[in-house]
């Protein structure tokens, strides 16, 4: 393909098609190297998804979440692992592709929103695993289906913006990768992924709501159990998302001449 194809350099064109690029080359290497391919976006959350399904319901007497709870695991587990491994790659951005970064001219961010796209194709791909588990269990659609996209779009936001404070601070501060991995274990379980808001007990639901993944996995619940939705965790979700891609979009050209003098 020419550069005319693809407009000048510099253009929003010329970028947006260096950003297909890189985000296909990553799921290319990812499944070419790989025997069971598609199945590794998937296996990771159904096995979590059924260990704790298999806890909560086989061995404990349970008494967080809804049913069928499998489906409940997967609306939180599916979004989890797109979350957990897009901010694990942040932490090597630059790193791994250090002489690309220095030697190319197209925006240094795509390097960051090449991680969020691809992360997220593998988190589509996924989806129908999704509507299986939701079919053989039983479990019922609501209007809050429609909001799924909305859930999608959000992440992506708060993905981009932690990205960009993520990647470029990993660069110049070495055991930021170590504690990010730390974090995202303890996120975890401070996030609604095997409970829900609602079954935090006094001032927890409200210390909750100010982490904006309760409020993006209250969007991709809602079209399955309505009884989750909350109007203030998604409203606080929703304004923390675009308030840290705010942050990044402010840090990250600041930061950018640092970054190339330390790879």
């Amino acid at each position: 393909m020419t550069p005319a194809t693809v407009g000048a350099p510099g253009s929003a064109r010329r970028s947006l098609h260096s950003l297909w690029l890189l985000s296909s080359r990553d799921l290319r290497v990812r499944y070419s190297t790989s025997a069971l391919g598609y199945l590794w976006s998937v296996l990771d959350p159904l096995v979590m998804s059924g260990i704790y399904w298999f806890i909560f319901t086989q061995v404990f007497q349970r008494s967080v979440g809804e049913d069928p709870y499998i489906v409940f695991l997967i609306t939180a587990l599916l979004p989890w692992v797109w979350f957990n491994s897009a901010v694990t790659d942040f932490t090597k951005a630059f790193k791994k592709d250090a002489r690309l970064v220095r030697s190319t001219s197209i925006p240094r961010s795509i390097w960051v929103t090449r991680i969020v796209l691809s992360k997220g194709i593998e988190f589509l791909f996924s989806i129908p695993v999704l509507i299986l588990f939701a079919v053989f269990a039983g479990a019922q659609v609501s209007w809050g289906v429609l909001l799924f996209p909305v859930a999608v779009l959000l992440q992506s936001v708060l993905l981009v913006g932690l990205g960009l404070i993520v990647a470029p601070l990993c660069v110049m501060f070495g055991d930021l990768e170590r504690t990010t991995r730390l974090i995202l274990r303890a996120l975890f379980y401070a996030s609604p992924i095997i409970y829900g808001v609602g079954n935090l007990p006094g001032v927890f639901a409200d210390l909750a709501a100010f982490n904006p993944l309760a409020g993006i996995f209250t969007l991709y619940r809602v079209g399955f159990f309505p009884d989750q939705w909350d109007a203030m965790t998604v409203s606080i979700g929703a304004v923390l998302s675009v308030g840290i891609l705010g942050v990044g979009l402010w840090l990250f050209p600041r930061l950018e001449r640092p970054v190339l003098k330390e790879l």
